[in-house]
């Protein structure tokens, strides 16, 4: 495969799997959501939030793309080691973002199911949620601190 191939097929896992990460997290808040309403429709607020976050995993696969492609490599000068480089980050993001969002969406789906029995968790929730997003975090870091040896 040619090194421009290698990049882009980098890119695109790095969108796809962590976008796909983000469609099961957020589908399962959603779920829960809908469930949780038939007991308790007043804390939708809550439920908003929390179904939302893992969202945010499908928003680093995206950035990734911009990071990468704001280094001038994705050309068809690119040499071996920047394409191996890229498709490197893109796996790398790509599976993290896919595992984290799943993850973070349970677990938010968890603390939506503790706030439509009458439980006080949301704080709880959104912390314990932040767990699975900082590997998000230090994927996207990841792919940042690549495409500066760009």
């Amino acid at each position: 495969m040619t090194p421009i191939v290698l990049a882009y097929l980098g890119i695109g896992l790095m969108i796809a799997l962590a976008g796909a990460g983000s469609a099961y997290g957020v589908s399962y808040g959603g779920n829960a959501a809908l469930g949780a309403m038939k007991k308790n429709s007043d804390a939708f607020g809550n439920y908003l939030v929390l179904s939302a976050l893992p969202g945010t995993q499908g928003l680093y696969g995206f950035a990734g793309y911009f990071v990468i492609s704001g280094t001038g490599v994705l050309s068809p000068e690119i040499t071996a080691v920047q394409g191996a480089a890229v498709l490197g980050a893109g796996i790398a993001l790509g599976i993290v973002g896919l595992l984290s969002g799943i993850r973070q969406g349970q677990v938010c789906a968890n603390g939506i199911a503790g706030i439509g029995s009458g439980h006080d968790v949301f704080g709880s929730t959104l912390v314990l949620a932040v767990f699975p997003e900082l590997y998000a975090i230090l994927a996207f870091a990841a792919t940042f601190m690549i495409s500066g040896t760009l």
